[in-house]
């Protein structure tokens, strides 16, 4: 392992600044968690809120707070996503920029900081204190790809109604470009959020990726002709579930929600090996209740059993008496520790809303999926669980958006099947050895973050 300290004996202390959700600040927790075990010092920094309000904050990591101007409340007290973007781009600059100053006269001044591209703000206060710069993306190279061609004006907007190419990917169909591009109009915020993250991302040291690179070679290639820097350091789960280099890592360490999953599990231990279905649409979008009712009636007629994740916001829109008559095959929790549920045996397939963490959980621990995705980059990356790595398959939406019982009832039975199945359980393991390789000892992701922490020690 490279010698991680700078020239005075300093360990070299990196902040970790993930984009204040869920699905943002876990990979970069799990990062940070790598890091952290090659002997660097690694800070996590997040809005007051979320620091006020998550459940089983990490304490491997010292947390440090910015404001985001809404620190009683966070995005849902903002007056509308524009104007928390707006807010969180202010007082996060100001609040960034004290904390960092008070870092630079103790006996550990900060020598990097790895920031969500959600924040490309965070560059320019970094480069106040000519401190290193890298950025870590949450989201596939595919979706990057697109975004960055539609940054440039490289795709036509609206989009034709034909196939388009994009240099490292497959022809895609609109409706298999990211939601943003597809229905052009929809969340302008995060759209400019999203597209305008590389108006400086040349001006990082270090572009780091959720991803690993057989995953997606294609991509990668073209990219790095264009950005040099980056480097896959995915995927970022807890190592129990890869490598087991980590002791006792078994969840990302910060969670939104009560982290009591215990119920899910002693109830999948009574199951047949690969006989359970296991359904979780994500922690953030809302599920519509068509949806919800066409969920249910699929669950309901199927001869699976089956574990549904319902959050309690959501819980209303289940059918009455759903859980009443359904009770003999499965379980509705409004919460469960999804690895472990993925990982366990009893899973036979996972119906999945195709978020970027999911996708790559399920990869890792070899789940088969049907893909319902919904919004954001989910519908590209369903097209790449179906027809690229080909560990799924997709059950289509009608013209109202929404997957009727028999089609969702047809894409369980698939991949639960002999046929189509057996082929995609086989795809499954083998992207999840491939998963492994890239942690293995001396692998990939050594080399990686041992040219990271050695070129900070002795730059910065």
């Amino acid at each position: 392992m490279a010698d991680a300290t700078v020239k005075n004996n300093r360990t070299p202390h990196i902040l970790a600044i993930p984009y204040p959700a869920q699905g943002h600040i876990s990979p970069l927790l799990q990062f940070s968690k790598r890091l952290q075990k090659k002997g660097a010092k690694v800070s996590l920094v997040t809005t007051k809120f979320i620091a006020r309000t998550s459940h089983s904050i990490s304490s491997s990591f010292p947390l440090l707070t910015i404001s985001d101007g809404h620190d009683d409340g966070g995005i849902d007290s903002a007056e509308s996503i524009q104007s928390y973007l707006d807010s969180l781009r202010r007082f996060g600059s100001e609040s960034l920029r004290e904390v960092l100053q008070q870092l630079s006269s103790s006996a550990s001044p900060v020598n990097c900081v790895i920031y969500d591209g959600f924040l490309s703000w965070v560059l320019n206060v970094a480069n106040e204190f000519e401190i290193g710069k890298a950025v870590f993306f949450t989201q596939s190279c595919a979706v990057a790809d697109i975004y960055y061609h539609v940054y440039k004006g490289l795709v036509e907007l609206p989009l034709p109604d034909k196939e388009i190419e994009i240099p490292g990917l497959p022809p895609l169909k609109p409706p298999e470009f990211p939601s943003f591009i597809y229905q052009l109009g929809t969340y302008p915020a995060y759209y400019d959020v999203i597209v305008n993250q590389y108006a400086n991302i040349h001006k990082a040291d270090w572009i780091f990726w959720n991803t690993f690179y057989e995953l997606e070679r294609e991509v990668l290639e073209c990219l790095k002709r264009i950005w040099p820097a980056i480097r896959t350091v995915g995927p970022s789960i807890p190592s129990a579930f890869l490598d087991g280099r980590i002791e006792d890592d078994r969840d990302y360490g910060l969670s939104f929600f009560n982290p009591n999953g215990d119920a899910s599990l002693k109830w999948l231990d009574g199951r047949r090996k690969g006989s359970v279905v296991f359904v979780s649409f994500g922690s953030l979008g809302a599920v519509s209740v068509k949806q919800m009712e066409e969920t249910a009636n699929c669950l309901k007629n199927c001869k699976c059993q089956f574990l549904w994740v319902v959050r309690t916001s959501e819980a209303a829109k289940l059918p009455r008496d759903f859980m009443a008559e359904t009770k003999e095959r499965g379980l509705v929790v409004s919460w469960c520790r999804q690895l472990e549920v993925l990982a366990h045996e009893a899973i036979g397939c996972f119906v999945t809303h195709c978020g970027w963490n999911s996708t790559l959980e399920a990869i890792c621990l070899g789940v088969p999926m049907v893909a319902v995705p919904g919004w954001t980059d989910q519908t590209t990356n369903a097209k790449f669980i179906t027809d690229v790595w080909k560990v799924g398959v997709k059950a289509p939406a009608d013209s109202g958006g929404v997957v009727g019982r028999e089609a969702l009832l047809q894409g369980i039975e698939e991949v639960m099947g002999e046929e189509k199945g057996g082929e995609i359980r086989e795809n499954a393991v083998v992207w999840k050895a491939s998963a492994l390789k890239a942690f293995e000892a001396g692998g990939s992701f050594d080399g990686v973050v041992d040219e990271f922490l050695a070129k900070i020690s002795s730059r910065f």
